[in-house]
């Protein structure tokens, strides 16, 4: 193969001319442009030249003793390694018919022997074109030997036929003197093949395998590259006759399986053509090794297959299971929605209570289908809030039960995304009941209102109450002057006395209003002792039954035997009481049933005062225990008595709650904690 097929090597030219003085000059020249130059004086000088070096071009002069310059054309271009070398025939004769001959015995081109300037131009043209013809029969040869080898892998899983082909088509494509390949799969799967130089397979121990593992294990899988080897020493393949080694690790997904080995007797047969074609082989080879050891291990797993998938699948039901499991435990109403609006999911928990609707009814319809209760077109809004935005949407929204009792919840619509590529795919809707949490800040508010407005009801009772002493005082002392008939000659006698009647009135109900905001300010002192709440209650209705009003009204008193003490203040807590029974007669003005019952409660004292009234209204529910609130006509109430009350039981550690339906009733429900023998709270 000549050197011009390795752009890096000096090209070589052949001068052969039998004149001295002719050819020394033009070597000269050929030397000054770059080339290496030699000589021959006959084409017998020429031949025996050819056969011991590589020449890239020959320039040859036809007229040549004995075998002229045509018939050594004609002798190079019959031989395979000078076929294709490019001739330049040299010649004093100018005829045309000199220049015919010329081509017709295989001459390239035909120079005047002269023209020394032409000669060296042309020989560079014609070995840049040699050059491109060698670069296009290496690469078709590669080519073609890769795609072979390509065609001939894809039929091959098992190691054993994969290290046959690969040495086999990389020996036949390389023209080497031994070629090997070595793949280890794993410690118990290797397979070795050498050709040897008679072509034949069959003797792998000529590899020297360890050290072709020691080799591979020297460098890391990542940094393991082919090496060209040409110290006896250190060759892989016992011969001793090669020049030179080139070994190519098989190296796929950062893992190295095996190595790809061809030795040559001449050093020159090695060259970057041949290195490439082994290269590209061991890359071929290395994704067939790969591909092969995937193929054994789904052999080798294919009998447990079966087991294994069931497994698997017990995993997954258990894990699904587990999941729904921790889904249904939460202490939250659940649904989610997809695109469509249909439902995909409806825990345990949004199957209970009075909006529960069980899961087996709802799955895969339309949510607007089931949340009836809701308007359509505010849901619709906002569930495609959060299709859209990708935000979540939360709400506090307030219902009521069948028996009056309102819930709060805090209603969240949170995204999903199951591709975030695709926008959010579905809403889940989150339901948490707040009801507690509610009341809770709704009591630390009114507690906070009713200590700004005690503070303030103190000091407007200091201020108001003595005006209003000295107008009583000074009305009385009319009303004497009056009945000692001091005013008689007065024709507005009359007058003056309704006016003063008036004046005593009014002053006497601004002074009751004044004590209510006086009790309602004070701080109580409270005489902590054993209280029954039984005997408090029937004290408390023998007061209510000796007022002269609520004939029409039944009084059901209802307090068990075994009641646990509670620990306060009995005139506080009857005052309390009454307070409460007072206002549900008042709410029947046409009679109806008044009902005080006591019980326990864990390690709480229970007092529900019910009345069969007009009931309250939702939205006047949270306003009831604040100061002047009332629903009662002008002059029937002051709107303390509530507040009064609850903050009472808040004194005492209890509470105050109501229940009212429009229509129905009311019911009050104090909360004490019940107490043992020692004074202790129950647990």
């Amino acid at each position: 193969m000549p050197s011009v097929n390795n752009p890096d090597h000096t090209a070589n030219v052949l001068v052969v001319d039998d004149d001295l003085k002719a050819r020394a000059p033009l070597c000269s020249a050929f030397e000054n442009a770059g080339y290496r130059a030699f000589t021959a004086g006959d084409a017998t000088s020429a031949l025996r030249l050819v056969q011991r070096e590589l020449c890239d071009l020959i320039v040859m002069n036809l007229a040549l003793p004995g075998v002229d310059g045509l018939a050594l054309c004609k002798i190079l271009r019959a031989q395979p390694s000078t076929s294709k070398v490019p001739l330049i025939a040299l010649s004093d004769n100018e005829a045309e018919s000199q220049k015919l001959e010329a081509f017709a015995a295989g001459a390239d081109d035909y120079i005047a022997r002269s023209a020394t300037a032409e000669i060296i131009s042309r020989s560079g043209t014609h070995l840049r074109a040699a050059q491109r013809e060698w670069a296009l029969i290496g690469s078709n040869r590669e080519l073609r030997f890769l795609a072979d080898l390509g065609r001939g892998l894809l039929r091959t899983l098992e190691p054993d036929q994969l290290v046959r082909r690969v040495a086999g088509a990389t020996y036949e494509g390389t023209s080497a003197a031994m070629c090997a390949a070595f793949v280890s799969l794993s410690e118990k799967s290797e397979a070795v093949c050498v050709f040897d130089r008679e072509g034949s397979a069959e003797d792998s121990a000529l590899l020297q395998a360890d050290r072709v593992k020691s080799w591979l294990s020297s460098s890391s899988s990542l940094s393991a590259v082919a090496v060209l080897i040409s110290e006896q020493r250190k060759f892989f393949l016992r011969d001793e006759t090669q020049a030179v080694e080139y070994a190519a690790p098989l190296r796929f997904g950062g893992r190295t399986q095996g190595a790809l080995i061809v030795a040559f007797d001449r050093r020159e047969d090695c060259d970057d053509t041949v290195c490439r074609l082994v290269d590209a082989a061991a890359q071929q080879a290395a994704l067939a090794a790969h591909i092969s050891s995937l193929y054994q291990a789904a052999r080798d797993a294919s009998a447990n297959l079966t087991i294994e998938v069931e497994r698997r699948t017990a995993e997954v039901q258990a894990q699904r299971r587990f999941i729904e499991a921790i889904i249904d435990s939460l202490p939250l109403s659940l649904y989610a929605v997809d695109r469509n609006y249909d439902i995909v999911a409806w825990n345990r928990n949004r199957e209970l209570g009075d909006l529960g609707i069980p899961r087996g009814s709802v799955m895969g319809k339309n949510i607007f289908e089931v949340l009836t209760r809701q308007k359509q077109e505010l849901l619709e809004s906002e569930f495609a809030s959060v299709f859209k935005t990708g935000n979540i949407h939360r709400i506090e929204h307030a219902t009521a039960t069948a028996n009056g009792e309102m819930k709060h919840w805090l209603i969240s619509k949170i995204p999903m995304w199951t591709d975030l590529k695709s926008g959010v795919s579905h809403v889940i809707t989150i339901g948490e009941e707040i009801t507690d949490r509610v009341e809770a800040s709704r009591a630390v508010a009114r507690a906070e209102k009713l200590s700004a407005i005690g503070r303030l009801a103190a000091g407007v009772v200091h201020e108001i109450n003595n005006p209003l002493a000295t107008i009583s005082a000074c009305a009385e002392a009319l009303e004497s002057r009056v009945s000692e008939g001091e005013f008689k000659e007065s024709a507005a006698l009359d007058d003056l006395r309704e006016y003063l009647g008036l004046i005593r009135s009014e002053a006497f109900r601004c002074k009751m209003i004044t004590n209510g905001l006086l009790d309602f300010s004070r701080t109580r002192t409270i005489e902590h002792g054993f209280v029954n709440l039984a005997d408090v209650i029937s004290s408390a209705a023998r007061l209510l039954s000796h007022q002269q009003r609520g004939e029409k009204v039944e009084f059901q008193i209802d307090t068990p035997d075994n009641l646990p003490p509670v620990s306060g203040d009995a005139g506080q807590l009857q005052q309390a009481v009454i307070a409460l029974a007072t206002n549900a007669i008042d709410a029947m003005p046409d009679g109806g049933v008044l009902r005080i019952a006591c019980r326990k409660n864990g390690s709480t004292v229970l007092v529900e005062v019910s009345d069969t009234g007009v009931g309250i209204p939702q939205e006047n529910v949270t306003k009831i225990f604040e100061p002047f609130f009332t629903t009662k006509e002008i002059g029937k109430g002051t709107g303390l008595g509530l507040a009064v009350c609850y903050g009472i039981l808040t004194e005492h550690g209890g509470s105050l709650d109501v229940q009212s339906t429009l229509g129905v009733g009311t019911t009050f429900t104090i909360s004490l904690p019940a107490i043992n023998k020692d004074g202790e709270p129950r647990a």
